[in-house]
């Protein structure tokens, strides 16, 4: 058999959003890779190892750390990202060929859920072009999913879709209808109305949560102050936020 990978969603930051099969996926790994995205974000990989530590029951399973290869900021956005997605299958396939053996079981722990702006499953459709492998995949709980119950709100309207966007899209589209907002650096809600809803959520399910709720034009100033200040308190955030005009 090949090796073989679990792709582990293990949710948006509260250990306790881990699924009883992410639990099961995790005591059935001996290696686990984690990419290294440098001393700013090194709380991140501490998170996935207490994450192991608290819930795997057996000893003997390695992490494997993974140098984040650069990603050109300029240029064809999409060329830009193919390339950088190119550089980290080289990097993974490399790591699974010396570090796993012929019939181990590797993971890649994703923040939230691997199917929502995460580049894990396209890389290893990459990295299955270099060496021998097959993978599963377990859903978690997404940022999403974690900011509605946090505002104690539904996502959608009765009856209406919601949009799942980024913020350089809302920016070259506008808001049309109820939308999540995910990816955004540059605070692009507030380039919408002043009476547009917002319900704003950082760090989710940690205990350096942020939560901010109400209009774009009472509250989107101080989103943005709180968003930096805490950026610049812990080097990287991660945020996301629900729109409706």
């Amino acid at each position: 058999m090949p090796r073989h990978i679990h792709v582990i969603g293990i949710g948006a930051g509260d250990p306790d959003y881990v699924t009883a099969q992410a639990v099961a996926a995790l005591n059935d790994t001996d290696v686990f890779f984690a990419m290294d995205k440098g001393e700013a974000k090194d709380d991140l990989v501490a998170l996935r190892r207490q994450i192991c530590e608290r819930f795997i029951e057996r000893p003997g399973y390695r992490f494997v750390e993974l140098p984040d290869p650069p990603r050109a900021r300029d240029g064809d956005y999409r060329q830009a990202v193919s390339d950088w997605h190119a550089a980290r299958a080289r990097i993974w396939a490399d790591a699974i060929a010396t570090e796993l053996g012929p019939d181990g079981v590797g993971a890649f722990l994703a923040w939230g859920d691997p199917s929502l702006y995460d580049s894990t499953l396209r890389i290893l459709d990459r990295v299955a072009e270099h060496v021998e492998i097959s993978y599963d995949v377990i859903p978690g709980i997404t940022a999403i999913q974690a900011l509605t119950a946090r505002h104690r709100i539904p996502l959608n309207d009765v009856g209406e879709p919601v949009l799942i966007t980024t913020g350089r899209r809302l920016r070259e589209h506008g808001l049309t209808g109820a939308a999540v907002v995910m990816l955004d650096g540059e605070c692009s809600f507030l380039t919408c109305p002043p009476q547009t809803r917002i319900w704003w959520g950082a760090y989710l399910g940690t205990p350096d949560e942020l939560l901010l709720a109400g209009t774009v034009g009472a509250v989107g100033k101080r989103i943005e102050t709180v968003r930096a200040e805490a950026r610049a308190r812990h080097g990287w955030i991660m945020d996301t936020y629900l729109l409706r005009p």
